[in-house]
């Protein structure tokens, strides 16, 4: 295991949150970006939802990001 380096893992408190908010229909969109919404935990127009800052979610919003709107908490 030469040259690895501790992987540091932060609490959940330590974590950031952004707040992602649903402002457009997800009918009439790709499969994949109604899954993403879907993986984000929005259902409605308007619902806002707070995440953790990780690199899944971050690919979720950039892939809708022309649907959602994003906050840091």
């Amino acid at each position: 295991m030469k040259g690895r380096r501790k992987q540091e893992y932060k609490t959940m408190a330590e974590q950031k949150k952004l707040k992602v908010t649903l402002l457009k229909s997800r009918f009439g969109r790709l499969k994949s970006h109604r899954a993403c919404v879907a993986g984000l935990g929005l259902r409605k127009i308007r619902q806002s939802v707070t995440v953790f800052d990780t690199p899944e979610n971050r690919g979720m919003i950039n892939k809708v990001s022309y649907m959602v709107s994003v906050e840091e908490v």
